[in-house]
């Protein structure tokens, strides 16, 4: 009689979203799954994001979802075939969270927070049998091909059958996303893109002090923000010391930052009134105003308080001395973006391991059994509920990935 084959041992290196969804889709799956984690707990950077409110996923049509991934659209997508928005939502009810879709269409945990999700999850991961190490940080591989692995009582190799890396990408070092894993791929012949800040604030060429000191920490809202080439979008931003940030700024950091790369400079334009068009402004501003000031007129219209500031300090005198330039300028602001804010302050990051470098299982090509997941990954997205979705849907991916790779491999 002959003695039955030992389950499979795969190691997972990352414990937010991406890596924890993967050990949950092997261990169901038969694998033996160990997971290891640099920080003291798991889910570090999960729990930052619930602070003010768990926007786990998005509740808006597929097609414009999917389009939130930009050039990796299709990709994304692709991922989203077998776990999508409902998907996930039904899988978080699974764990006995209620979840609500807000007046957004952000859809949040029923209590808001993170923190009992991850709870749950990790119960139910101990209870599947994979076993959680913290404080245990990857440094690659030894020449045997085993993995290194540096705890609090030192390095040790581990031999596993197959390993999924989702370390995250280069912003929140602090909460793990330090980008360390880059050269450990380099090394091995893996050509990382370069990792850029995403959902970041940008910096202007230098506010004047007065502005600054005035309205820095000041939103902007409602406010529409046009690039040539794109279409104009609405939303909010926030005056910050150095330049902007906010919800509407990080929607369109791509096509910023790919500007700034460029050309070393980004030009965007601001529409103080996006309810009005040109000729409603201009009417507005013909109206006699008696003895009223000119603050005073354009208050009486909507421009005002940071409206009014950024008005005056992005224009020069001669534009308040012509009603339709001064119009003109309302609907079109000129505002030029210098720089993004350093890496590690943003939210994402951009670059990471190419899908070019990887199967439909997002295996590495050069690196049989090695499979990557989450934000390394070369992808982005706005804030909104995608990042999260695609992280999971990309870890459920890689899990499945290493079943069926190792299923083929036992085959043979």
């Amino acid at each position: 009689m002959s003695t039955p084959s030992p389950r499979p041992l795969v190691a997972v290196v990352g414990g937010g979203p991406a890596g924890l969804m993967a050990a949950e889709v092997l261990a169901a799956g038969g694998a033996r799954v160990e997971l290891f984690d640099a920080m003291p707990s798991l889910g570090r950077k999960f729990l930052l994001a619930g602070v003010g409110g768990m926007n786990i996923t998005h509740a808006e049509p597929k097609a414009p979802f999917v389009a939130r991934y930009g050039a990796r659209a299709a990709e994304i997508g692709a991922l989203l075939d077998d776990f999508d928005a409902d998907a996930l939502r039904a899988w978080i009810h699974g764990l006995g969270i209620d979840t609500f879709v807000g007046s957004s269409g952000r859809v949040f945990p029923a209590d808001m927070k993170a923190a009992p999700l991850l709870r749950a999850w990790l119960k139910r991961l101990r209870e599947q049998g994979v076993v959680l190490h913290t404080r245990t940080r990857w440094l690659g591989w030894n020449a045997d091909g085993s993995l290194r692995l540096a705890g609090v009582d030192g390095e040790q190799a581990l031999q596993a059958d197959a390993c999924v890396l989702a370390l995250g990408g280069g912003s929140w070092a602090r909460l793990g996303s330090d980008g360390a894993w880059v050269p450990l791929l380099a090394a091995r012949g893996i050509a990382v893109a370069p990792l850029a800040p995403s959902n970041c604030g940008f910096e202007v060429a230098g506010w004047s002090p007065f502005f600054a000191q005035k309205f820095a920490g000041a939103p902007v809202k409602p406010v529409a923000i046009a690039i040539d080439g794109l279409p104009a979008r609405q939303g909010e931003f926030v005056v910050t010391a150095q330049g902007v940030e906010g919800s509407l700024i990080y929607a369109l950091s791509a096509p910023i930052r790919e500007r700034i790369a460029q050309d070393g400079g980004a030009l965007i334009h601001l529409d103080l009134l996006p309810n009005r068009t040109r000729e409603q402004v201009l009417a507005a501003l013909n109206k006699p105003r008696g003895s009223r000031s000119m603050a005073r007129h354009l208050a009486g219209i909507g421009i005002d308080g940071v409206r009014a500031g950024l008005l005056r300090e992005l224009t020069d005198a001669a534009t308040w001395q012509d009603l339709p330039r001064l119009a003109a300028a309302i609907k079109a602001l000129p505002l030029e973006l210098v720089r993004p804010r350093p890496l590690d302050e943003a939210i994402s990051s951009a670059g990471g391991v190419p899908f070019e470098a990887l199967d439909a299982r997002l295996m590495l090509a050069a690196l049989p059994g090695v499979f990557c997941a989450g934000e390394m990954l070369d992808w982005e997205a706005p804030t909104g509920g995608y990042l999260l979705t695609a992280c999971f849907a990309s870890g459920r991916r890689a899990g499945r990935g290493v079943l069926e790779w190792l299923g083929r491999q036992r085959a043979r």
